[in-house]
């Protein structure tokens, strides 16, 4: 099958191609990250996403949309809700560009992250491969956790330190506050 690969960041999406290059499919790339922050982040891991694409030899599209107003506007009032958010237009905006490049199916290296709610992106691709007449690909990559990481480190790639919005940053970096009130 012809896939059209959502990737989030180069490291992510390595253990994702592997597999589905090893089952035989040919894989291009799509990059489109509207919410990353700090914009310096949103780039290296765009400027990664290329690199590992050229190392790969994976064809890539990039929407190279910076809109974090956007994003801030569709998640403040519920920031909780901000990775449902996040899938919904990362997936449809992959859905609707496999529709219009007439690709097999569709799929998201955010399936590699032990950390996302696979439920909900399942879910969520199957919905919109209806919506745009192009299935949605599902796989569990999860169980290349490891093995992608150590392939990023490998190939030298930039390894991001959170999921990548302004909330997962704070939740990343602002010390934890202890039972007792004091910082951690």
């Amino acid at each position: 099958m012809n896939i059209l690969l959502q990737i989030c960041c180069g490291p992510c999406a390595i253990f994702p191609l592997q597999e589905l290059r090893r089952a035989g499919h040919s894989v291009t790339g799509f990059f489109y990250n509207h919410n990353i922050h700090p914009y310096q982040e949103y780039a290296r891991r765009r400027d990664t996403a290329v690199q590992m694409a050229e190392q790969q030899e994976m064809p890539l599209i990039m929407r190279d949309d910076y809109d974090l107003e956007d994003f801030l506007r569709q998640v403040a009032a519920e920031p909780d809700r901000r990775c449902s958010y996040c899938y919904a237009s990362r997936l449809r905006a992959t859905a609707q560009l496999a529709a219009e490049k007439s690709f097999d199916t569709f799929t998201a290296a955010l399936l590699y992250s032990r950390y996302q709610k696979h439920d909900e992106i399942r879910a969520l691709g199957d919905q919109l491969g209806e919506e745009f007449k192009v299935p949605f690909y599902y796989q569990d990559f999860r169980s290349g956790w490891q093995e992608g990481i150590r392939l990023s480190r490998e190939l030298g790639l930039y390894r991001q330190q959170y999921c990548g919005c302004i909330y997962s940053e704070k939740e990343r970096y602002l010390p934890r506050v202890r039972e007792t009130g004091a910082s951690a």
